[in-house]
């Protein structure tokens, strides 16, 4: 492999993390860094998740097994962390 295209993976993985650490910032998992507040934002959570699914599809078959591994562990963890959200978004609104 060539010093590019490791290059190229390093900036695809960051890419990645980068989208992540957006989701969980969405979620209310972490602060944001720069106010230091922790705040939700689910639809832009989901519409981040989507962001990087579609990344997956789009890229499918041009991933290396490392970088495919790295997608679809990053996908699961978020997608759980949603789904928790969700639910105990629900438990916190009784309807």
């Amino acid at each position: 492999m060539t010093e590019e295209n490791l290059q190229q993976d390093a900036l695809f993985m960051g890419l990645i993390t980068m989208l992540s650490q957006g989701v969980m910032q969405h979620l209310g998992k972490i602060a944001d860094p720069l106010s230091g507040k922790v705040e939700k934002n689910i639809e832009a959570a989901k519409a981040t998740i989507d962001l990087i699914l579609m990344l997956k599809n789009k890229t499918k078959g041009n991933l290396g097994p490392e970088e495919e591994r790295f997608m679809s562990n990053v996908l699961t963890n978020l997608q759980l962390n949603y789904v928790e959200e969700m639910d105990s978004s629900k438990k916190e609104s009784p309807n």
